[in-house]
Protein backbone atom coordinates (compact mmCIF):
# COMPACT_ATOMS: atom_id res chain seq x y z
CA UNK A 1 0.00 0.00 0.00
CA UNK A 2 1.30 3.71 -0.49
CA UNK A 3 1.48 5.72 2.58
CA UNK A 4 2.70 8.20 0.79
CA UNK A 5 -0.70 10.50 1.05
CA UNK A 6 -1.31 10.11 4.48
CA UNK A 7 -2.87 12.95 6.26
CA UNK A 8 -2.51 14.05 10.02
CA UNK A 9 -4.84 15.73 12.06
CA UNK A 10 -5.77 17.44 15.53
CA UNK A 11 -9.49 17.24 17.34
CA UNK A 12 -10.27 18.75 20.47
CA UNK A 13 -14.12 18.49 22.10
CA UNK A 14 -12.97 22.41 23.87
CA UNK A 15 -12.81 21.18 27.09
CA UNK A 16 -12.99 23.53 30.10
CA UNK A 17 -9.56 23.53 31.05
CA UNK A 18 -7.61 24.60 34.09
CA UNK A 19 -4.30 27.41 34.50
CA UNK A 20 -1.35 26.54 35.85
CA UNK A 21 -2.46 27.16 39.44
CA UNK A 22 -5.15 24.82 38.78
CA UNK A 23 -8.34 27.12 38.94
CA UNK A 24 -10.77 26.70 36.18
CA UNK A 25 -10.86 28.37 33.19
CA UNK A 26 -13.85 30.41 32.09
CA UNK A 27 -15.30 29.30 28.70
CA UNK A 28 -14.45 32.62 26.79
CA UNK A 29 -10.49 31.91 27.31
CA UNK A 30 -11.10 28.38 26.88
CA UNK A 31 -12.62 29.33 23.15
CA UNK A 32 -10.05 31.45 22.12
CA UNK A 33 -7.22 29.15 23.41
CA UNK A 34 -8.61 26.60 20.85
CA UNK A 35 -8.14 29.51 17.91
CA UNK A 36 -5.02 29.64 19.29
CA UNK A 37 -3.70 25.88 19.18
CA UNK A 38 -5.38 25.49 15.95
CA UNK A 39 -3.51 28.44 14.67
CA UNK A 40 -0.34 27.02 15.64
CA UNK A 41 -1.39 23.15 13.65
CA UNK A 42 -1.77 25.22 10.59
CA UNK A 43 1.88 26.86 11.27
CA UNK A 44 3.45 23.53 11.84
CA UNK A 45 1.65 21.98 7.95
CA UNK A 46 -0.80 19.59 10.30
CA UNK A 47 -3.53 18.96 7.45
CA UNK A 48 -6.74 19.02 9.48
CA UNK A 49 -8.00 20.57 12.71
CA UNK A 50 -11.37 18.96 13.98
CA UNK A 51 -13.75 21.03 16.85
CA UNK A 52 -16.13 18.49 18.51
CA UNK A 53 -19.86 20.04 19.50
CA UNK A 54 -21.23 19.44 23.02
CA UNK A 55 -23.58 20.91 25.07
CA UNK A 56 -22.93 20.55 28.98
CA UNK A 57 -20.59 22.15 31.72
CA UNK A 58 -17.51 20.74 30.64
CA UNK A 59 -16.75 21.46 27.05
CA UNK A 60 -16.52 25.24 25.86
CA UNK A 61 -17.78 24.61 22.53
CA UNK A 62 -21.45 24.29 21.58
CA UNK A 63 -21.05 26.12 17.85
CA UNK A 64 -17.87 24.82 16.58
CA UNK A 65 -18.69 26.29 12.92
CA UNK A 66 -18.33 29.92 14.75
CA UNK A 67 -15.08 28.82 16.08
CA UNK A 68 -14.01 27.60 13.08
CA UNK A 69 -14.74 30.61 10.82
CA UNK A 70 -12.65 32.28 13.88
CA UNK A 71 -9.95 29.88 12.95
CA UNK A 72 -10.16 30.54 9.29
CA UNK A 73 -9.42 34.06 9.59
CA UNK A 74 -6.05 33.67 11.31
CA UNK A 75 -4.89 30.75 9.30
CA UNK A 76 -4.08 29.78 5.74
CA UNK A 77 -3.79 25.97 4.63
CA UNK A 78 -5.36 23.81 7.08
CA UNK A 79 -8.39 21.80 6.51
CA UNK A 80 -11.37 23.09 9.32
CA UNK A 81 -14.24 20.64 10.43
CA UNK A 82 -16.34 19.49 13.01
CA UNK A 83 -15.64 16.28 15.43
CA UNK A 84 -18.80 15.44 14.82
CA UNK A 85 -22.04 17.58 14.31
CA UNK A 86 -24.60 16.49 16.04
CA UNK A 87 -26.97 16.00 12.75
CA UNK A 88 -29.59 14.32 14.53
CA UNK A 89 -30.37 17.34 16.88
CA UNK A 90 -29.89 19.78 14.01
CA UNK A 91 -31.52 20.91 11.06
CA UNK A 92 -29.69 19.72 7.66
CA UNK A 93 -30.57 23.13 5.33
CA UNK A 94 -28.87 24.99 8.84
CA UNK A 95 -26.32 22.88 8.56
CA UNK A 96 -25.14 23.53 4.98
CA UNK A 97 -25.72 26.84 5.17
CA UNK A 98 -22.91 27.16 7.53
CA UNK A 99 -20.81 24.71 6.24
CA UNK A 100 -21.07 26.65 2.77
CA UNK A 101 -20.18 30.12 4.64
CA UNK A 102 -17.36 28.13 6.74
CA UNK A 103 -15.85 26.96 2.79
CA UNK A 104 -16.28 30.48 1.50
CA UNK A 105 -14.63 32.56 4.67
CA UNK A 106 -12.03 29.54 4.37
CA UNK A 107 -11.40 29.64 0.77
CA UNK A 108 -12.37 26.23 0.26
CA UNK A 109 -11.58 24.90 3.25
CA UNK A 110 -14.56 23.51 4.99
CA UNK A 111 -15.26 19.90 5.81
CA UNK A 112 -18.44 17.92 7.95
CA UNK A 113 -17.91 15.30 10.12
CA UNK A 114 -21.24 13.77 10.60
CA UNK A 115 -22.32 11.48 13.87
CA UNK A 116 -24.99 10.77 16.16
CA UNK A 117 -22.45 12.12 19.46
CA UNK A 118 -21.99 9.95 22.14
CA UNK A 119 -24.09 12.72 24.51
CA UNK A 120 -27.47 13.57 24.25
CA UNK A 121 -28.04 16.65 25.99
CA UNK A 122 -28.66 18.62 22.37
CA UNK A 123 -32.13 16.09 21.94
CA UNK A 124 -33.72 17.48 24.96
CA UNK A 125 -32.54 21.09 24.65
CA UNK A 126 -33.29 21.70 20.93
CA UNK A 127 -36.95 19.99 21.63
CA UNK A 128 -35.83 16.02 20.12
CA UNK A 129 -37.00 12.97 21.84
CA UNK A 130 -34.51 10.56 22.13
CA UNK A 131 -36.68 7.34 21.47
CA UNK A 132 -36.39 9.27 18.00
CA UNK A 133 -32.71 8.60 17.89
CA UNK A 134 -31.88 6.79 15.00
CA UNK A 135 -34.97 7.90 12.68
CA UNK A 136 -33.57 11.25 13.51
CA UNK A 137 -30.20 10.53 12.00
CA UNK A 138 -31.36 8.38 8.91
CA UNK A 139 -33.29 11.10 7.70
CA UNK A 140 -31.06 13.99 8.15
CA UNK A 141 -28.47 12.65 6.37
CA UNK A 142 -30.68 11.32 3.36
CA UNK A 143 -31.76 15.35 2.97
CA UNK A 144 -28.17 16.42 3.80
CA UNK A 145 -26.91 14.37 1.12
CA UNK A 146 -29.32 15.83 -1.25
CA UNK A 147 -28.39 19.44 -0.13
CA UNK A 148 -24.87 18.61 -0.39
CA UNK A 149 -25.32 17.85 -4.53
CA UNK A 150 -26.21 22.41 -4.46
CA UNK A 151 -28.94 22.19 -6.93
CA UNK A 152 -32.58 22.07 -6.44
CA UNK A 153 -33.56 19.71 -3.40
CA UNK A 154 -37.50 17.77 -3.58
CA UNK A 155 -37.46 15.66 -0.50
CA UNK A 156 -40.04 14.73 2.24
CA UNK A 157 -39.95 12.78 5.22
CA UNK A 158 -41.49 12.52 8.61
CA UNK A 159 -39.38 15.20 10.66
CA UNK A 160 -39.71 18.04 9.07
CA UNK A 161 -42.04 19.67 6.72
CA UNK A 162 -40.95 18.51 2.52
CA UNK A 163 -38.99 20.75 -0.05
CA UNK A 164 -39.67 21.23 -3.54
CA UNK A 165 -37.50 22.15 -5.82
CA UNK A 166 -35.59 24.01 -3.06
CA UNK A 167 -32.06 26.30 -3.76
CA UNK A 168 -30.06 26.97 -0.56
CA UNK A 169 -27.61 29.11 -0.37
CA UNK A 170 -24.56 29.98 -0.40
CA UNK A 171 -23.04 27.68 -3.01
CA UNK A 172 -20.04 26.51 -2.75
CA UNK A 173 -16.41 27.95 -5.18
CA UNK A 174 -15.76 23.49 -5.76
CA UNK A 175 -19.90 22.47 -6.11
CA UNK A 176 -19.28 20.28 -3.24
CA UNK A 177 -17.98 20.04 0.34
CA UNK A 178 -16.08 17.02 1.70
CA UNK A 179 -18.48 15.37 4.12
CA UNK A 180 -17.37 12.25 6.64
CA UNK A 181 -19.45 10.30 8.41
CA UNK A 182 -18.55 9.43 12.00
CA UNK A 183 -18.60 5.87 13.37
CA UNK A 184 -17.75 4.45 16.99
CA UNK A 185 -18.31 0.77 15.99
CA UNK A 186 -21.68 0.29 14.51
CA UNK A 187 -21.60 -1.70 11.21
CA UNK A 188 -25.14 0.05 10.89
CA UNK A 189 -23.57 2.86 10.41
CA UNK A 190 -20.31 1.83 8.46
CA UNK A 191 -22.67 0.74 5.98
CA UNK A 192 -24.52 4.27 5.88
CA UNK A 193 -21.79 5.91 5.44
CA UNK A 194 -21.12 3.63 2.06
CA UNK A 195 -24.66 3.89 1.19
CA UNK A 196 -24.04 7.83 0.83
CA UNK A 197 -20.41 7.53 -0.76
CA UNK A 198 -18.96 9.11 2.35
CA UNK A 199 -15.77 9.31 3.73
CA UNK A 200 -15.76 7.12 7.15
CA UNK A 201 -13.85 8.58 10.12
CA UNK A 202 -13.36 5.44 12.83
CA UNK A 203 -13.10 6.85 16.42
CA UNK A 204 -11.01 4.59 18.10
CA UNK A 205 -11.79 5.27 21.75
CA UNK A 206 -10.74 2.20 23.54
CA UNK A 207 -9.39 -1.38 22.74
CA UNK A 208 -6.73 -2.32 20.07
CA UNK A 209 -6.74 -0.07 17.11
CA UNK A 210 -6.20 -3.26 15.10
CA UNK A 211 -9.57 -4.27 15.77
CA UNK A 212 -11.19 -2.14 13.57
CA UNK A 213 -9.99 -3.84 10.59
CA UNK A 214 -13.26 -5.53 9.91
CA UNK A 215 -14.90 -2.18 10.19
CA UNK A 216 -12.56 -0.83 7.15
CA UNK A 217 -13.18 -4.23 5.46
CA UNK A 218 -17.10 -4.19 5.47
CA UNK A 219 -17.02 -0.48 4.56
CA UNK A 220 -15.07 -1.27 1.28
CA UNK A 221 -17.17 -4.23 0.89
CA UNK A 222 -19.98 -2.34 0.57
CA UNK A 223 -18.50 -0.08 -1.53
CA UNK A 224 -17.93 -2.02 -3.89
CA UNK A 225 -21.55 -3.78 -3.93
CA UNK A 226 -23.34 -0.47 -3.88
CA UNK A 227 -21.09 0.09 -7.09
CA UNK A 228 -19.21 3.18 -5.26
CA UNK A 229 -15.89 4.74 -5.53
CA UNK A 230 -13.73 1.80 -3.53
CA UNK A 231 -10.34 4.44 -2.85
CA UNK A 232 -12.53 6.99 -0.98
CA UNK A 233 -10.72 7.69 2.16
CA UNK A 234 -10.65 6.71 5.86
CA UNK A 235 -9.72 8.47 8.59
CA UNK A 236 -9.38 7.12 12.36
CA UNK A 237 -10.12 10.01 15.25
CA UNK A 238 -8.25 8.70 18.50
CA UNK A 239 -6.87 9.93 21.81
CA UNK A 240 -3.50 10.43 22.86
CA UNK A 241 -0.79 13.48 24.41
CA UNK A 242 2.61 14.15 23.53
CA UNK A 243 5.29 15.44 26.14
CA UNK A 244 9.31 15.01 26.09
CA UNK A 245 9.30 11.40 27.42
CA UNK A 246 7.08 8.78 28.32
CA UNK A 247 7.05 9.32 31.74
CA UNK A 248 6.11 12.64 31.49
CA UNK A 249 3.30 12.47 29.09
CA UNK A 250 1.61 10.09 31.57
CA UNK A 251 2.06 11.77 34.50
CA UNK A 252 0.53 14.69 32.99
CA UNK A 253 -1.93 12.61 31.26
CA UNK A 254 -3.36 10.84 33.77
CA UNK A 255 -4.94 12.71 36.67
CA UNK A 256 -6.99 14.58 33.81
CA UNK A 257 -7.81 11.53 32.09
CA UNK A 258 -9.12 9.48 34.99
CA UNK A 259 -10.72 12.94 36.27
CA UNK A 260 -13.27 12.51 32.71
CA UNK A 261 -13.76 8.70 32.13
CA UNK A 262 -15.29 8.77 35.98
CA UNK A 263 -17.30 11.38 35.42
CA UNK A 264 -18.90 10.02 32.78
CA UNK A 265 -18.83 6.93 33.71
CA UNK A 266 -20.52 7.65 36.48
CA UNK A 267 -23.47 9.28 34.75
CA UNK A 268 -23.59 6.09 32.65
CA UNK A 269 -23.36 3.48 34.96
CA UNK A 270 -18.81 2.20 34.47
CA UNK A 271 -17.28 1.53 36.95
CA UNK A 272 -14.07 4.19 37.99
CA UNK A 273 -10.87 3.62 35.57
CA UNK A 274 -7.57 2.50 36.93
CA UNK A 275 -4.07 3.31 36.65
CA UNK A 276 -3.73 -0.25 35.19
CA UNK A 277 -6.24 -0.23 32.89
CA UNK A 278 -4.83 3.73 31.67
CA UNK A 279 -1.24 2.15 31.30
CA UNK A 280 -2.67 -0.56 28.80
CA UNK A 281 -4.64 2.01 26.42
CA UNK A 282 -1.20 3.57 26.08
CA UNK A 283 0.89 0.44 25.43
CA UNK A 284 -2.17 -1.75 23.31
CA UNK A 285 -5.01 0.38 22.74
CA UNK A 286 -6.68 3.45 21.62
CA UNK A 287 -4.39 6.15 23.60
CA UNK A 288 -1.61 7.47 21.52
CA UNK A 289 0.50 8.95 24.28
CA UNK A 290 4.18 9.29 25.22
CA UNK A 291 7.46 11.12 23.98
CA UNK A 292 7.39 11.72 19.95
CA UNK A 293 9.09 8.64 19.00
CA UNK A 294 6.42 6.48 21.20
CA UNK A 295 3.38 8.16 19.42
CA UNK A 296 4.71 8.13 15.67
CA UNK A 297 4.79 4.37 16.44
CA UNK A 298 2.00 3.49 17.42
CA UNK A 299 0.36 5.89 14.90
CA UNK A 300 2.12 4.69 12.56
CA UNK A 301 1.20 1.07 13.41
CA UNK A 302 -2.50 2.25 13.61
CA UNK A 303 -2.06 3.32 10.10
CA UNK A 304 -0.46 0.26 8.74
CA UNK A 305 -2.84 -2.22 10.35
CA UNK A 306 -5.97 -0.23 9.13
CA UNK A 307 -4.81 1.12 5.83
CA UNK A 308 -6.10 4.03 6.58
CA UNK A 309 -5.89 7.72 4.45
CA UNK A 310 -5.90 10.08 7.25
CA UNK A 311 -5.19 9.76 11.48
CA UNK A 312 -6.54 12.23 14.19
CA UNK A 313 -5.21 12.63 17.00
CA UNK A 314 -7.65 13.88 19.99
CA UNK A 315 -4.87 16.15 21.73
CA UNK A 316 -7.15 17.48 24.80
CA UNK A 317 -8.40 15.44 27.70
CA UNK A 318 -10.45 17.11 29.96
CA UNK A 319 -8.63 20.38 31.66
CA UNK A 320 -5.08 19.13 30.72
CA UNK A 321 -3.99 22.97 30.74
CA UNK A 322 -3.26 24.92 27.60
CA UNK A 323 0.03 25.19 27.80
CA UNK A 324 0.96 21.51 28.02
CA UNK A 325 -2.19 21.25 24.84
CA UNK A 326 0.61 24.19 22.64
CA UNK A 327 3.24 21.81 23.59
CA UNK A 328 2.09 18.64 22.40
CA UNK A 329 0.56 20.37 19.14
CA UNK A 330 4.55 21.86 19.05
CA UNK A 331 5.80 17.79 19.11
CA UNK A 332 3.18 16.38 17.43
CA UNK A 333 4.09 18.70 14.22
CA UNK A 334 7.56 19.11 14.41
CA UNK A 335 8.44 15.70 15.77
CA UNK A 336 5.80 13.00 15.70
CA UNK A 337 4.59 13.79 12.10
CA UNK A 338 7.89 13.46 10.17
CA UNK A 339 8.66 10.36 12.13
CA UNK A 340 5.55 8.45 11.40
CA UNK A 341 6.21 9.63 7.48
CA UNK A 342 9.67 8.15 7.99
CA UNK A 343 7.96 4.80 9.43
CA UNK A 344 5.27 4.80 7.34
CA UNK A 345 7.70 5.07 3.87
CA UNK A 346 9.50 2.10 5.32
CA UNK A 347 7.01 -0.21 5.70
CA UNK A 348 6.12 0.42 2.01
CA UNK A 349 9.50 -0.22 0.62
CA UNK A 350 9.51 -3.45 2.89
CA UNK A 351 5.97 -4.50 1.66
CA UNK A 352 7.66 -3.84 -2.51
CA UNK A 353 10.27 -6.22 -0.95
CA UNK A 354 7.19 -8.84 -0.09
CA UNK A 355 5.39 -8.25 -3.08
CA UNK A 356 8.52 -8.67 -5.22
CA UNK A 357 9.55 -12.23 -4.22
CA UNK A 358 5.85 -13.24 -4.30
Amino acid sequence: MDFGQVQFGLDTFGDVTVDSAGERLPYDQVIRNVVDEAVLADELGVDFFGIGEHHRDDFAVTAPEVVLAAIASRTQRIHLGTAVTVLSSDDPVRVFEKFATLDAVSNGRAEIILGRGSFTESFPLFGFDLTDYERLFEEKIDLLSHLLKEDAVTWHGSIRPPLTNQQVYPKTASGSIRTWVGVGGSPESVVRAAHYEMPLVLAIIGGEPARFKPYVELYKRALEQMGHDTTLPIAVHSPGFVAATDEEAAELLWPHHKKMVDRIGAERGWPPTTRERFADEIATGAIHAGSPETVARKIASTVTALGIQRFDLKYSTGQLPHEHLMTAIELYGTQVIPRVRELLAEASIAQDAVDARS
